[in-house]
Parts: C-alpha cells; structure tokens; sequence
C-alpha cells in the first residue's frame, strides 16, 4: 500500500521556509516587509525560541535562562503559516518538501534555514553525563545554569574547555565560556588555584589573525594553558576522565586527561535531510552561491544561516546580514529578474574576555576586518567597553525588536556588479 503521502496533493504555498530558528524567522519577517500578499509557510517543531548567543551570558551569570526565550508562535510573523512538525526530505526536483506528520507542501521557492546538528554521540560517554560529575556546556539551554553553578562551586582543580574541529557555530563560544569562568575566579581570589586547559582541536585561537594578538593577553593574564590540535573524543562522567586525540610532529596519540570541571562544545554537522540529498555540497552543507545565496543547481532553492556551506561564521549576526540580501533576491527571482543583492560574508563575533569588556570581532570572506562603527568610537582588535554595553544591553533588545521583525539595522544589502547578474 503507497504512503498516505502519496495519496494526497501537496498544500502549496508560494514560499515554505525550513526552521524557526533565527534564519527562520527573519528571513521571513524581511519577505513580508516587502511583499505583504505572499504565502508563507514556515516547518518548525519546537515550541520555544531561543536567542542562543544569550547561553554564553547565562554560563556566566550574567543572563537569567528565562531571558533567553519566547514562545514559537509569539515570535513567528503573524501572516505566516506554521507546520509544527520536523522535514522529512526536500524533492527540488518536484519542488516539494515532506513533512514527519506524512503532509507535503509544494513550493514556488525554497528557503532552507534549519539550523545544524550538534552531535553530542559523537564523544563517547558524553551523553550520559552532560548535566553532571562536572560536565555542562553552554551549548544547550538546559545546560548553560549548570556551567554558572560549576564556575560559583569550584575553588580549586582542573576545569578543561574544549573546541572541535570546525565548523561550528559562533566560534568564539568555547573561548566565551573559558573567559567569563576565569574573570569569575579571579574576582574571588581562586584562579591560582585552579588550572586552566583550553583543549582546542584547530591549529590557531581565532580564525582571523587581527583579533589573536588581544585574545592571547587574555590567555596568557588567566593563566590558561592552550593547546592545539586536541580533540575530546570521549568522556567518562563518574572517573572524571576526558580522553583526547592529540596530533603531533609523531603522529597522533591518545591522551587522558582528569578534570573537576569540562566545559565540552560537540562536533556539528548539517541536517542528516541536507547533507543525505542533492541539495548538498561534498562536505554535507548546503551547496549555495556565496555572494547571492541561491542554491548553485536549483534556482528555486534559497538559504541562510547556520545550514550554508558558504565560508562565513555560523553566526547571529551572519543571519541578520543575510535575511535581507535572500529576501531581495528571491522576490526578484520571483519576477523573472536576476539576483540584485549581494552578501559579503559578514559575520561578528562579541568575544567576551571578562565581564564588562568585549572584542568586538567582525569581518567578511577572506577573514577581512570590517568594523561597523568608526574606530575612534570601537577599536574592535581591542576589548571595549562600549562593545560590551553592545553585547549585554542592546543585541538581544535589536533581536528581538528588530531582527526578528523585519527591521534590517545596519543591514542594507550590497549591490552586485551588473556584469555578475
């Protein structure tokens, strides 16, 4: 007997956007923004919306989780529709998406925005000890309460912070998180008593080389031990014990390593329905053209935020750069025009070196520096104070007032050459 799928027609809809997230859900406010008639369909199991760089604040004590967020349908535009379900697969050639509850929706565009995977089972054991014997990571809502509790109890030991390979999204997370609880410590005259291990799997402490020369002082002001090239590849909870893989000139050894606290950020990868179809590039992400962020094979696919295979930072603030640039162009393709708006890979990283100053890393493909304000008022290569005010007090209020609905601070879209369209 065929599925019950296929006995029924797709609902259509003009556009259907996969995720809620971020991507989600800016994309399509900016649509709406500009052409208020059209249907819209937005996949979307969860019931909660998360702003998730606010976790790196709540590990620190600076954020309440509460805070961090709002209810699904609160924050979805209100002329959008939802399906409160998971994809299935996408079929680009019969421009249909399946839906987890047997439902199809046909589409005349595809906005591909779910998000990534973190893939916890990739580290053995680390599962069935995340939220105890002092394993916690900011990387989950339920979690990042416990890393504050973790950084408020621990007077004295080893507190290991790890980084996997890339990508992953915000980079600067893993290294958030190690600032925030060194700053704690030191506040309370416990940081000489507590060895410091930032366990990072890349070769270099920040992908953009103008930014190390600060962030080193702040390694080297806590005291922090950095190694290269280790990567976590299990953990036992009850023993206290992270085993690692650890290249070297020799090779590649195994080395174990005790802790009273392990801060663990997991490997990450693309939705198995990406990275499984043909919608995906040789790595697994989804295959777009970095500059106008349609899919390179079917022009009726679009796609944004932390699912892309374009090589910008898997960031918030990529996303609010980017919501404008697909809505411009994917009207236009709607009008038989040619993509007129152009991403420059811009992404920014708030590095939060201690409580109360900030890094304010941004930049663009090719790692170049591009600062949004002058730099007599923030010099980003260093930390600031006003990048923290930016940080802590207005990000999350322009995310949720402006961001999320379509209001594109600072976020004009660039114009392509006319050559290139």
């Amino acid at each position: 007997m065929p599925h019950a799928s296929m006995e029924s027609p797709a609902l259509r809809h003009d556009i259907v956007v996969i995720g809620g997230g971020a991507a989600g859900i800016a994309v399509t406010a900016s649509l709406l923004k500009r052409r208020g008639d059209l249907d819209i369909a937005i996949v979307e199991p969860a019931e909660m919306h998360s702003y998730q760089p606010g976790w790196t604040m709540v590990g620190g004590g600076i954020f309440s989780p509460e805070a961090t967020r709002r209810p699904m349908d609160a924050v979805i535009p209100r002329r959008a529709t939802r399906y409160a379900t998971h994809v299935e697969r996408v079929d680009p050639e019969a421009c249909e998406v399946a839906l987890g509850d047997g439902r199809r929706l046909g589409y005349t565009r595809l906005v591909v925005a779910p998000g990534l995977v973190l893939d916890w089972g990739a580290i053995e054991g680390l599962e069935a000890t995340l939220g105890q014997h002092g394993v916690t990571s900011n990387y989950r809502f339920d979690l990042a309460p416990y890393t504050w509790s973790l950084v408020q109890s621990l007077r004295r030991g080893r507190a290991l912070f790890t980084q996997p390979p890339m990508p992953i999204k915000c980079a600067g997370a893993p290294q958030k998180a190690m600032y925030l609880s060194c700053d704690h410590w030191r506040r309370q005259g416990r940081l000489d008593d507590i060895e410091v291990r930032f366990c990072n799997a890349g070769a270099a402490l920040f992908g953009v080389p103008d930014y190390v020369p600060a962030l080193q002082r702040y390694i080297d002001g806590y005291g922090i031990e950095a190694g290269y090239g280790e990567r976590l590849v299990a953990v036992d909870g009850p023993s206290r014990t992270a085993r690692f893989v650890v290249g070297g000139e020799d090779g590649e050894r195994i080395e174990e390593r005790g802790f009273d606290m392990l801060h663990v950020v997991p490997p990450q990868r693309a939705p198995a329905f990406i990275a499984e179809s043909s919608l995906a590039n040789p790595g697994g992400w989804l295959d777009l053209t970095p500059e106008t962020l349609r899919h390179t094979r079917y022009p009726a696919v679009f796609g944004l935020g932390d699912v892309s295979g374009t090589g910008n930072a898997k960031t918030a603030a990529a996303v609010r750069v980017q919501a404008p640039v697909v809505a411009e162009n994917l009207i236009a393709s709607l009008d038989d025009e040619p993509p007129t708006a152009a991403y420059s890979g811009y992404g920014s990283c708030p590095l939060t070196v201690e409580c109360g100053r900030v890094v304010l890393a941004e930049f663009v493909y090719g790692g170049e520096v591009r600062q949004t304000f002058p730099r007599w008022l923030n010099d980003g290569t260093q930390p600031t104070r006003l990048a923290w005010w930016l940080k802590a007090r207005q990000l999350p209020w322009l995310y949720w007032n402006l961001m999320l609905k379509g209001h594109e601070w600072l976020a004009r879209p660039a114009r392509r050459n006319a050559s290139d369209r």
